[in-house]
């Protein structure tokens, strides 16, 4: 099952229907949610969009675009986060906007993203507002993951790997290093040959660390990107190009989202 979390924001439709497709893809049932604060303001002036009404209009939105979705939608009173990570429990996936109903203009990442993206135990996807209308499939680099060859985590790996799968798409590995800690102290300049040669142990590195997933997903085309920059940079200048990043849970995975082009899986590692 695939969960998708929520309010009566373009943003949040524009998740819900990201959920759609990948419920579609990955051949299984969705189910939207919509949390609403227990001491929230009078339902009677949210017409046309009272608490109990959200889950059921995306649905129906969603039954529109996509004819053999399976999907039901559930109202929850309480707490935003808690119960969308209570219901993620049993899920494969989580999906949610970057922003809900509540965030603030100058606000890239909402605080309920934020704090699922930091403490879910599934996977969540977040998808910029900027996805409505204007993201679409088959992009050239179809799966971007972002890795860490020197501490490599099977979570996001697999994850990658799956979702590259499902959609016969590329995976693009991107792995991002830093000199040695005495060339980077140096005042100096770095010799051309010393960093051409790290470079190389790199590049190594990461082809040690995708041979056996090589070997477990043959038919999948594999760019492997070793590159001497900050890994949420890099990540984000890939986005443009991806239908979707995945990434372990972290600091990076945070500060790629307030930047991201396309939607981001942060995985648990």
């Amino acid at each position: 099952m695939i969960i998708a979390g929520v309010d009566r924001s373009a943003r949040s439709r524009a998740a819900a229907d990201w959920a759609a497709r990948e419920a579609l893809l990955r051949g299984l049932p969705l189910r939207v949610v919509h949390v609403s604060p227990s001491r929230g303001p009078d339902p009677a002036q949210q017409w046309p969009y009272r608490p109990e009404t959200v889950a059921d209009r995306a649905v129906a939105e969603l039954a529109e675009r996509h004819r053999v979705l399976s999907a039901r939608g559930m109202t929850l009173d309480g707490a935003l986060v808690s119960g969308l990570r209570a219901q993620a429990g049993d899920a494969e996936l989580l999906v949610l906007g970057l922003r809900g109903e509540g965030g603030h203009a100058g606000v890239a990442v909402g605080s309920t993203a934020s704090a699922l993206a930091s403490e879910c135990a599934r996977p969540v996807v977040l998808v910029p507002g900027s996805s409505a209308g204007r993201w679409r499939p088959s992009r050239a680099d179809g799966v971007v993951l972002g890795i860490d060859a020197r501490d490599p985590a099977d979570g996001p790996l697999g994850f990658a790997f799956e979702a590259a799968r499902t959609r016969g798409a590329r995976l693009h590995a991107v792995y991002c290093w830093t000199l040695p800690a005495q060339a980077a102290r140096s005042p100096f300049p770095v010799l051309e040959e010393d960093r051409a040669t790290w470079e190389d142990e790199e590049v190594q590195a990461l082809s040690d660390v995708l041979r056996p997933w090589r070997g477990k997903y043959p038919d999948i085309d594999i760019l492997e990107d070793v590159r001497l920059l900050p890994p949420a940079e890099a990540l984000a200048h890939t986005s443009g190009n991806a239908e979707l990043v995945v990434a372990g849970r972290g600091t990076t995975a945070l500060e790629l989202l307030r930047h991201a082009q396309c939607p981001v899986a942060v995985v648990p590692v």
